[in-house]
C-alpha cells in the first residue's frame, strides 16, 4: 500500500492518519495522531480457524514510557513488564467496543495491538486508539462490520467540554468516554462523576453525536480510498441435516433450561448438552452453538411476546435484596451485600497516608488513597477452577466499583486515611459488580468514613428484535448472556456516579437510553432503601482496631529540622514512640500510630522542633544564662529568649540576680520576634 496521510479538525484539534507507512506485514495498520499522541494500531487475523466455541479475538494495549519522555521509576527494572491496570482497562474498553461487530461464528484468531508511540500533555490516548482499531480492521481485509468511534467528554463549571484535558478531567464534575456506531447508536460507555443528574448523562450524549458521526464519516472516507476486499472465511460448522437432528432433539425441552432458578436452569442446561453431545460426539462446538441460539429464541420470545424474565418477575422487578454489616469481627468495616443468588463480601481497611499506592504511569506517577479490589473464585458460579491473580474480568469490575465510590468520598483533609475495600463474591447470577458496590458503601459507613452519600448499583438489560425491544431491570446471568446490553448504573439519590455499558446488538437509541437511565434510577432508590435500613449514616468513630492519626502543618522550610541529618532526627521519634510519620512536600504531617498517647507524644515532639515564636505565646521557661543587661530563658527546645533587665521589676534594679536566679523556672511571654528571629520576653503574672 502506498503510503497516504489524511487530516480532519475534531473538536478544534486536528486529527490524523497515516497509512502505509508503519508495520506494513499486518492486515491492517494505522497511525493516528491527536495533537501530539499518537498511536499505532494493527490489526492481524489467521490464516486457519481453530477449534473454539467463541470468537477468538485478542486485544492488546501498550504503554511506552518513551512515549511521554520517561524512563520507568524502578531502580532495577527500566523494561516495561505486565500491563498496568489503566493499560488492561484502556484495552478492554477497545476490545468491547469493537467485539459486537464481528461475525461470531468466526473462528480465526484475530488480535488488535495498540502501541502509544507518542503522548502529548492534552490529550489521552485511549479515545484515538479506539477510533485507530475501528480504522484498521475496516481497511484490512479481516472481516468486520464498522466502523465505529469514541470521544471524551468532560463537564467543567457546568459547561460541556468534547475532549478535555487531562487537567480539565481532572477538575471537572465527570468524565466519560462515548462511543457511537454509523446508526448513531450507543454501542460503549464509560462514565465516571460526582452524582451527576440523568439529564446530565444524556447532555453529554447528545453534545458529542455530531463530532463522533464527523470521525466516521472520516473514517468511511479513509475506507473508500484505501480499504481492500474482506477475506472469505470457514464458518463454524453448518451441517444443515445434523442441526435438524440438533433441533427435534430440543423440540420442546428447552424451557426448563431458561425458566426458573440458575441452579435448576444450569443443570437442565447441562442435560440437554450431555445428551447431545453423546449423540454427535463429533461436532460438539455446532451441538453449543445451535444449544445457545434455540435458548436465546424462546428467551427472546418470552420477553417481547410476553414479558416472560426467566425468573418470572416483571421487567421491571429487583431480585430479593438483604444487608448486613459487621460480619468480620476484627476488620476496620465489613458487610454483605444479596441480590438474588449474586452475594458479595467487601472487607475495608484503614492505613496510614504513606501506605497510598504509587503508581508510575506514562503521564505522571500518581498516589491512590482509595483501592477497590474485586475477586471472583470460580465456586461464587458453581465451577472447579484455579485460583491464579485477577483477571481483566477482575480488574474491570473493580476498577468500576471505585469508581462509583470515589466521588462520595471525604477529602484527605477531613480523612487522612488510606482506604482499600476488597469485595470478595460468593455467588454471582448477574451483576456482582453492581452488588459490590453496595456492600462497599456499606463497609464504608460501617467504618465510619464520612462519606457524603450511599451508593447503589444495578445492572439494566434490553432485548431487541425486528423493532421492538424491551428494557430489563436488575438483569441475572441469562439475561446477560441472551440479551442485547449490560448497562451498569451506580450513583447516589442526587446522581450519577459511575456508567459502564456494553452491548451485543445493535447499540442503544438516544430513546432507548433515556429510558433505561429512567428505569436504573428507579431501581437504584430502591437498593438505597435497603442500604440505608441497613445503616443511614457513617459511625461517629473508626473502629478500635483501626490506628490512630494526627494531621497538621507545618512550614516546609522546616521539614529538614524533622528530619534531620541522614533521617537520625525523625528516626529517633520513630523509634522511640512506634508510630508512622508521613511529611508531604507541601508540609502537611501524618503521624499514625494504634497507640493513641503515643501518636501525640510523636506530634508533640515534632511541632517541638518546628515551633516558630509568635508574639503573645506563653511559656514555662528556665533561667538558661545571666548577663548584666537581662536573663535568656529558654523556653522551647533550643528557643531562648531575652527578658531585659529593665523588664524584671517594675522598679529600678542595678543586679539581674537581685530579682532572678540561674536555672530558676519563670513564666513569660512573648512580647517580640525582630526580623532577625531574636525573642524579647516579659514575665507573665496571671
Amino acid at each position: 500500500m502506498n503510503f497516504k496521510t489524511y487530516q480532519t479538525q475534531i473538536a478544534g484539534q486536528n486529527l490524523k492518519v497515516e497509512i502505509g507507512k508503519l508495520a506494513k506485514q499486518a492486515n491492517g495498520s494505522v497511525m493516528v495522531s491527536l495533537g501530539e499522541t499518537t498511536v499505532l494500531v494493527t490489526a492481524v487475523m489467521s490464516d486457519k480457524p481453530v477449534s473454539s466455541n467463541y470468537l477468538p479475538l485478542f486485544v492488546d494495549y501498550q504503554e511506552k514510557f518513551y512515549a511521554n519522555n520517561k524512563i520507568k521509576g524502578s531502580r532495577f527494572v527500566k523494561r516495561e513488564g505486565r500491563p498496568s491496570d489503566e493499560a488492561i482497562l484502556t484495552g478492554r474498553l477497545v476490545d468491547r467496543a469493537i467485539r459486537p461487530f464481528f461475525d461470531h461464528s468466526l473462528r480465526n484468531e484475530i488480535q488488535v495491538v495498540v502501541t502509544t508511540l507518542s503522548m502529548d500533555d492534552s490529550n489521552d490516548p485511549d479515545a484515538i486508539a479506539l477510533f485507530g482499531a475501528s480504522l484498521a480492521l475496516s481497511i484490512s481485509d479481516i472481516p468486520w462490520n464498522g466502523p465505529v468511534s469514541a470521544l471524551r467528554v468532560a463537564s467543567v463549571n457546568g459547561q460541556i467540554i468534547i475532549n478535555p484535558s487531562f487537567e480539565q478531567r481532572e477538575v471537572g464534575d465527570f468524565d466519560t468516554i462515548i462511543t457511537l456506531n454509523s446508526e448513531n447508536r450507543l454501542v460503549m460507555m464509560e462514565f465516571g462523576g460526582k452524582q451527576i443528574p440523568e439529564t446530565g448523562v444524556l447532555e453529554a450524549f447528545n453534545t458529542v453525536s455530531s463530532e463522533i458521526n464527523k470521525m466516521i464519516q472520516f473514517q468511511n472516507t479513509i475506507v473508500s480510498e484505501v480499504g481492500v476486499a474482506k477475506r472469505d472465511f470457514i464458518k463454524s460448522e453448518s451441517n444443515s441435516e445434523i442441526i435438524d437432528g440438533i433441533k427435534n432433539i430440543l423440540n420442546g425441552r428447552l424451557e426448563p433450561a431458561v425458566y426458573g432458578d440458575s441452579i435448576s436452569t444450569k443443570q437442565a442446561h447441562y442435560q440437554l448438552l450431555s445428551e447431545l453431545n453423546q449423540t454427535y460426539p463429533e461436532h460438539r462446538d455446532l451441538v453449543e452453538y445451535i444449544l445457545d441460539q434455540e435458548l436465546n429464541r424462546v428467551f427472546k420470545e418470552g420477553i417481547l411476546n410476553q414479558e416472560l424474565r426467566p425468573d418470572g418477575r416483571s421487567l421491571n422487578q429487583i431480585r430479593e435484596l438483604s444487608a448486613e454489616i459487621d460480619i468480620l469481627p476484627r476488620v476496620h468495616g465489613s458487610a454483605l451485600f444479596n441480590r438474588g443468588a449474586t452475594q458479595t463480601l467487601s472487607i475495608l481497611t484503614l492505613g496510614s497516608p504513606g501506605e497510598a499506592q504509587i503508581i508510575d504511569e506514562m503521564k505522571d506517577e500518581i498516589k491512590k488513597r482509595f483501592m477497590h479490589h474485586y475477586n471472583f473464585p470460580p465456586f461464587s458460579v458453581g465451577e472447579v477452577g484455579q485460583l491464579r491473580g485477577p483477571g481483566r474480568r477482575e480488574i474491570g469490575h473493580g476498577a468500576l466499583a471505585e469508581k462509583a465510590l470515589e466521588g462520595v468520598l471525604p477529602s484527605i483533609e477531613d480523612f487522612p486515611y488510606t482506604i482499600r475495600i476488597v469485595t470478595e463474591v460468593l455467588g454471582s447470577n448477574g451483576s456482582s459488580s453492581m452488588a459490590s458496590v453496595c456492600s462497599s458503601t456499606l463497609a464504608l459507613l460501617a467504618a465510619g468514613v464520612p462519606i457524603i452519600a450511599p451508593v447503589a448499583g444495578i445492572a439494566m438489560g434490553i432485548v431487541e428484535q425486528d423493532g421492538k425491544y424491551k428494557i430489563l431491570t436488575d438483569i441475572q446471568g441469562l439475561e446477560d448472556h441472551f440479551g442485547e446490553m449490560d448497562f451498569k448504573v451506580a450513583g447516589t439519590r442526587n446522581g450519577v456516579n459511575a456508567i459502564q455499558m456494553d452491548i451485543k446488538g445493535k447499540g442503544m437509541s438516544s430513546e432507548m437510553f433515556a429510558e433505561a437511565l429512567e428505569a436504573a434510577r428507579i431501581a437504584r432508590f430502591a437498593i438505597l432503601d435497603t442500604l440505608t435500613q441497613t445503616i443511614n449514616e457513617p459511625r461517629k468513630e473508626v473502629s478500635k482496631h483501626a490506628p490512630k492519626i494526627e494531621a497538621f502543618m507545618i512550614n516546609p522550610n522546616k521539614i529538614r529540622d524533622v528530619i534531620g541529618a541522614g533521617g537520625k532526627t525523625i528516626n529517633a521519634i520513630i523509634d522511640d514512640t512506634g508510630v508512622k510519620i508521613d511529611i508531604e512536600d507541601n508540609g502537611q504531617v501524618f503521624v499514625t500510630g494504634e497507640d493513641l498517647v503515643k501518636v501525640k507524644q510523636a506530634t508533640d515532639k515534632i511541632l517541638e522542633l518546628v515551633y516558630e515564636p509568635k508574639e503573645g505565646d506563653i511559656f514555662d521557661g528556665k533561667v538558661v544564662k545571666i548577663m548584666p543587661f537581662g536573663a535568656f530563658v529558654n523556653i522551647k527546645g533550643n528557643i531562648d529568649g531575652l527578658i531585659h533587665i529593665s523588664e524584671l521589676s517594675d522598679k529600678h534594679i542595678n543586679n539581674v540576680e537581685d530579682v532572678i536566679q540561674l536555672n530558676q523556672s519563670i513564666r513569660v511571654k512573648i512580647k517580640k520576634v525582630d526580623i532577625d528571629g531574636k525573642i524579647s520576653l516579659v514575665p507573665y503574672l496571671e
